[in-house]
């Protein structure tokens, strides 16, 4: 199927791993101009972008800089995927509600909703010149949070929550607005070798191995196995492109059948 993307313009947040790679170079392979931001430049997403751009995304100053650098970059945006998120393994600790600060509250709340505001604030004037289209990255723990990390789910309820405003007030105006919402995924959160997988594991008296080999079983997961990257991709390419152009406001899950509830 021809997604007819060629030329289009396109930010990705969080793009240097996981699902942000897997998404940059999904859209370069359509002929979109991608402009990727993360904290770290890897490699992989030099080649699967125009540009990268090193900025830290849980801040107000990074986000405008990166649709700053875009817009100078690419001369407007068609496409912005809002997929930074999670933290970094010592934010994503397994204690309960009375064992996680402040500060951890707001720092999960900064990367997995605020970031999504003051990238889309930054972008919204270009994207509604364009009548361009947002995917903002939740999480299927937005409705079924789990017991660890503290913050997370509920950050993810809440950018949920922000898709749907968003696209009341901006698809009369042109812009799309969806959430793609993925249960576990195989990207370095889970298969790092310092990452939140790696933590849960050793909390379980597990090998990191024997943890990866269970996760379709651990979350009961229907297809038996966790989603990969490429796949959560390919359906946010299809979600950015005109055959999607009546979508406006959903919510995707992709979780293998996690989510046993309609």
């Amino acid at each position: 199927m021809d997604l007819e993307l060629t030329g289009r313009t396109a930010v990705v947040t969080g793009a240097s791993r996981g699902i942000g790679l897997a998404v940059a170079e999904a859209l370069t392979a359509e002929g979109v101009q991608v402009v990727g931001g993360a904290r770290t430049i890897t490699p992989e997403l030099e080649k699967a972008s125009v540009a990268a751009i090193a900025v830290d995304l849980s801040t107000p100053e990074g986000a405008t800089r990166l649709i700053d650098g875009a817009l100078t970059e690419l001369d407007g945006i068609d496409i912005l995927v809002n997929n930074v998120g999670a933290g970094d393994a010592d934010l994503l600790g397994l204690g309960g509600f009375l064992d996680v600060t402040d500060d951890q509250w707001r720092k999960l709340f900064d990367l997995n909703l605020f970031s999504a505001v003051w990238a889309t604030r930054a972008a919204l004037p270009s994207l509604l010149q364009r009548r361009g289209s947002i995917v903002n990255i939740s999480s299927i723990f937005a409705r079924t949070p789990t017991p660890g990390p503290i913050g997370y789910s509920e950050a993810k309820a809440a950018l949920t929550a922000l898709g749907k405003r968003l696209s009341d007030e901006f698809g009369p105006r042109g812009v799309r607005v969806n959430t793609v919402s993925p249960g576990v995924v195989g990207s370095p959160l889970w298969r790092g070798p310092d990452s939140f997988g790696a933590n849960v594991a050793a909390a379980q008296g597990v090998s990191h191995a024997e943890l990866l080999e269970s996760l379709g079983d651990i979350f009961n997961i229907a297809s038996g196995r966790i989603t990969e990257p490429h796949e959560v991709a390919a359906l946010i390419t299809f979600l950015v492109s005109e055959k999607s152009a009546n979508i406006v406001g959903a919510d995707f899950v992709i979780d293998g059948g996690t989510i046993k509830t309609a």
